[in-house]
């Protein structure tokens, strides 16, 4: 089977990200789109996008000297689950993001970021040092006034508490961080309901997908707890058609900037890792994990098949890339200190060409897996016409 692509359809289901709305998202897909053009000097065409409640959809052509893609782009869409969560009221969101820190620290997550990678612990940590840091001073300074009259001194200090609430709470994101815990410790614990049916519907879509005719991949992209996401819907696609990706199109799925061990560390997390092992072993399936070392919201060398204690098989491919390379360096020292931006920049364009681009992948003329595989992606493989080379992909199993 060829290893180019005329025609693909890509499932994106992104991260824990409150504050997109959906016309932001296809804005920063045409912004970042016109970057991976300048950068493999090929053209792009993009559709309006087709707006429903569980995705949007629109259609990327895109071209380079010898070639064509189709590329048929759909955002599994969960924001109104997120919405869900930011408006219920703070007295009903703050101890629930309390009992979210011990469920996870005690439940042995916490004790496995450390050892894994510390700089995901102190992501852990962060929001809930800070907010008990916050705590502790509103306590002190009711302490402190109320020494000379108790009342005044309780209403300084709540006075103090509801100030940290309206500025600093706010200033440093901490309430979409706790709401961030809150949502993953209930998909292990109870689930969500609408969340899993929107799941269900698009593995539905996936296996319908694969019956078109004239597609030469499905691509499923998994970006941070998006990643966990795409786990259970290709789990149950799995269910539905045991011997997807074996005939038909093939099938890919790429993991980036991975929260899969976020979930999966959780002795809690039983279901997911039995899913995660399903995915990991199906014969169809091609999974390759991109890891960053300076994205401090995923875990940077490691295996996640291994640190999950479960049985080793040939997936995920593990690729690990710096993002310095991606980007030009007035760019990436401007960033390098903005850790959401530098997590973002995973589905964001390139200035450079490099091993990985999220563009590359999605709309390229090469599959998912013969990118993954080739060390150096799709550098020496594209022309500095945007022309394809004729050069093998080697490892590729079909």
């Amino acid at each position: 089977m060829s290893l180019r692509v005329t025609k693909r359809l890509v499932f994106h289901i992104g991260g824990y990200d409150p504050i997109l709305p959906a016309g932001d998202a296809y804005r920063r897909f045409l912004r970042e789109l016109k970057r991976f053009e300048r950068t493999w000097s090929v053209e792009a065409s993009v559709s309006a996008p087709v707006i429903g409640p569980d995705e949007m959809r629109w259609t990327i052509i895109t071209k380079g000297g010898n070639w064509r893609v189709e590329n048929q782009f759909r955002l599994v869409r969960w924001d109104d689950v997120i919405q869900g969560k930011t408006q219920e009221p703070l007295w009903r969101r703050l101890p629930l993001g309390i009992f979210a820190f011990f469920d996870f620290a005690f439940g042995g997550a916490l004790r496995a970021y450390l050892r894994i990678n510390w700089h995901y612990a102190i992501f852990f940590l962060y929001p809930f040092t800070l907010f008990a840091f916050l705590s502790v001073t509103a306590l002190a300074i009711g302490v402190l006034i109320g020494r000379a009259d108790g009342l005044i001194g309780s209403i300084s200090g709540l006075t103090a508490f509801a100030m940290f609430l309206a500025g600093p709470w706010r200033w440093l994101h901490l309430a979409s961080l706790f709401d961030d815990w809150i949502l993953a410790r209930d998909y292990i614990r109870d689930g969500n309901s609408v969340l899993k049916q929107k799941l269900d519907r698009t593995a539905e879509q996936i296996i319908e997908a694969a019956r078109e005719p004239g597609v030469d991949e499905i691509l499923v992209l998994g970006h941070s707890l998006g990643a966990v996401l795409a786990i259970d819907f290709i789990d149950k696609a799995l269910t539905l058609q045991p011997a997807l990706g074996l005939s038909g199109p093939r099938f890919a799925f790429i993991t980036i900037g991975s929260s899969v061990l976020k979930i999966g560390l959780h002795r809690g997390a039983r279901g997911f890792r039995a899913a995660v092992a399903r995915v990991a072993t199906a014969p169809g399936v091609f999974w390759g994990d991109y890891q960053a070392r300076v994205d401090i919201m995923n875990f940077y060398g490691s295996d996640p098949i291994a640190e999950m204690g479960l049985k080793a098989g040939a997936m995920p491919v593990v690729r690990r890339v710096e993002i310095g390379r991606m980007l030009e360096h007035t760019t990436y020292r401007k960033m390098r200190l903005r850790f959401f931006r530098l997590h973002c920049q995973f589905i964001s364009g390139n200035d450079r060409r490099a091993e990985y681009d999220y563009f590359m992948l999605a709309c390229g003329p090469l599959t998912a897996e013969c990118q993954t595989r080739n060390p150096d992606g799709a550098q020496g493989l594209i022309g500095a016409d945007g022309a394809l080379v004729a050069q093998p992909c080697t490892g590729v199993r079909r």
